[in-house]
């Protein structure tokens, strides 16, 4: 756990009230990584007496993190920050690339890799035709073994001859062989888990879930990766900016 110094300094002549500026200062400071995911925060009475404030305004800032997914409540240990992957869908990147630049470790928990015919509705995104086959990967990622998403990919049998060679990060597989990804189409939707989803991503039954598609393009325009992942909405965020 990291040591952080929130350096948290209220105003009571500022129009919002206490609380709110309190969740605000913290809110920035679990997303600048001033907390590492799973760090415990100052309980609301040490942030009462630090900061001079009730402690119903403690509680009620730490309320409106839960509310924003930032803090878990754990019954009788206290208040810790939750993981949380805030996705930007302006550039094209790797799981396992975002992961590490957020400072946590990847890892993937095989379901399968195997060689087998392509699906119906896997043959126009792959520009494939009928009996062509594909390397097909199953897996959960986890960050920290919590796992966040449950993940299907479909590649070419030409473009991946040997699913087992990949390792952790198929984007990485791929550039080694010359064939990583240049630009990517992406979907995302939600959906509710049913009872195997749910059970994949330990998740109640019913929970709202992200479903996203991506489709991976050479600079040729050679697709050479079809991936469903089905995400955690309460460890995911996606985040574009907008310029106008």
């Amino acid at each position: 756990m990291k040591n952080p110094n929130l350096d948290i300094k209220l105003d009571p002549g500022n129009s919002s009230p206490l609380y709110v500026q309190l969740a605000q200062m913290l809110a920035e400071g679990i997303r600048e990584g001033r907390f590492e995911a799973d760090a415990a925060l100052p309980s609301e009475r040490a942030l009462s007496e630090s900061l001079s404030v009730s402690r119903v305004t403690a509680r009620k800032a730490i309320d409106q993190l839960v509310d924003q997914g930032l803090i878990v409540r754990k019954r009788g240990s206290g208040n810790y920050v939750a993981l949380r992957l805030e996705q930007p869908l302006s550039r094209l990147t790797s799981f396992s690339e975002e992961l590490r630049q957020r400072g946590y470790t990847p890892h993937s928990r095989w379901l399968q890799r195997s060689i087998s015919a392509a699906l119906p509705d896997e043959l126009l995104p792959l520009g494939l035709s009928p009996g062509a086959r594909v390397a097909r990967l199953e897996r959960l990622r986890l960050a920290e073994e919590a796992v966040l998403s449950y993940e299907v990919s479909a590649i070419p049998q030409t473009v991946l001859p040997n699913p087992e060679a990949v390792d952790a990060s198929l984007y990485e597989y791929l550039a080694r062989s010359g064939n990583a990804p240049v630009r990517a189409l992406q979907h995302i939707r939600t959906l509710n888990a049913d009872m195997k989803l749910a059970e994949r991503l330990e998740l109640p039954v019913g929970a709202a879930v992200f479903f996203v598609t991506r489709i991976g393009y050479l600079a040729s325009g050679q697709v050479v990766e079809l991936t469903h992942s089905y995400c955690r909405s309460d460890c995911y965020d996606f985040v574009i900016e907008m310029r106008r």
